[in-house]
């Protein structure tokens, strides 16, 4: 379904679509509007932040990931164990435990936690759609703990060019991959979209500037009460899209100006960590 020398080419999956329950719907959620939303396994919260705000993250159970992006202000992760400043566009990931975020600047920020923290899961705007689980999602199961004592982790993406070999600059947590997609000028070629899909895990698609079109298509089962039509849905920054599996979908930059896309997966992607070299952070974040 990819072109040929798009590296996913090799990575779509073609498990059988009427192996497993109904197909869930896809979700497109305006973050301006709901700014704390839910997948399976995971809560995406975004905060339009101001300098001064002191972000309490509570005492989680699993890691924090902290998706900071070019529009992102400076802020200091506060944990048990002593204060890291951050000021530059990447992935931070805070070990378990009790931390707050004190923000130097305006701008956006996008925390990730697992879906089965209490303090957070019920918070979400749609945890309606996730009353019962999803019998096609697999379950989260954390990867292998990182190597070395529990510390903040911070991977700037200054320390990694795009390479086009390699499918945006990934990196991985216990529990997460989040993907930075190179950014998009003006809009995506129509005659060169790279629609699939995946067998057992969702996908987010985080707008973090620009607009899309989210193409979806529900494959048909036998049952034809559940058949939905095509979906062609144009959506702005800030967004997500939840992509359910196994909805054959491709996102098209739609914008005029800069368009990026950050994906997001829970638990890590199995396939994208077998390619040589496109895990950015493999050697703290083992395989299971």
């Amino acid at each position: 379904m990819y072109d040929k020398d798009d590296p996913r080419s090799a990575l779509a999956t073609a498990d059988r679509p009427d192996a497993g329950g109904g197909i869930a719907a896809a979700q497109y959620l305006d973050l301006t509007a709901t700014p704390i939303v839910r997948a399976q396994n995971v809560v995406l919260i975004h905060t339009d932040a101001r300098a001064g705000d002191d972000l309490d993250n509570g005492t989680l159970e699993g890691e924090l990931a902290v998706v900071v992006t070019g529009a992102s202000p400076a802020f200091t992760v506060r944990t048990g164990s002593g204060a890291t400043t951050v000021d530059t566009p990447g992935l931070v990931v805070v070990p378990p435990g009790a931390s707050r975020i004190s923000v130097h600047g305006d701008g956006p920020l996008v925390r990730l936690v697992e879906a089965t923290e209490p303090a957070w899961r019920a918070r979400a705007a749609n945890a309606g759609a996730y009353a019962r689980d999803h019998e096609r999602v697999a379950l989260l199961r954390r990867w292998p703990a990182p190597a070395g004592e529990p510390r903040v982790r911070v991977y700037p993406l200054s320390d990694v060019p795009d390479d086009p070999k390699r499918f945006g600059r990934i990196f991985r947590t216990r529990s997460f991959m989040v993907n930075f997609l190179p950014p998009q000028d003006g809009p995506r070629d129509p005659r060169r979209l790279s629609p699939h899909h995946h067998d057992d895990f969702e996908q987010l698609s985080l707008a973090v500037q620009g607009e899309y079109v989210h193409h979806i298509r529900t494959p048909w089962l036998p049952d034809r009460t559940g058949w939905r039509e095509d979906e062609h849905v144009r959506i702005g920054s800030p967004s997500v899209t939840v992509i359910p599996p196994p909805a054959v979908h491709t996102s098209e930059a739609a914008g005029p100006g800069v368009n990026q896309l950050i994906d997001i997966f829970s638990p890590p992607r199995q396939d994208f960590s077998e390619k040589p070299g496109w895990v950015l952070n493999a050697d703290d974040y083992p395989m299971p």
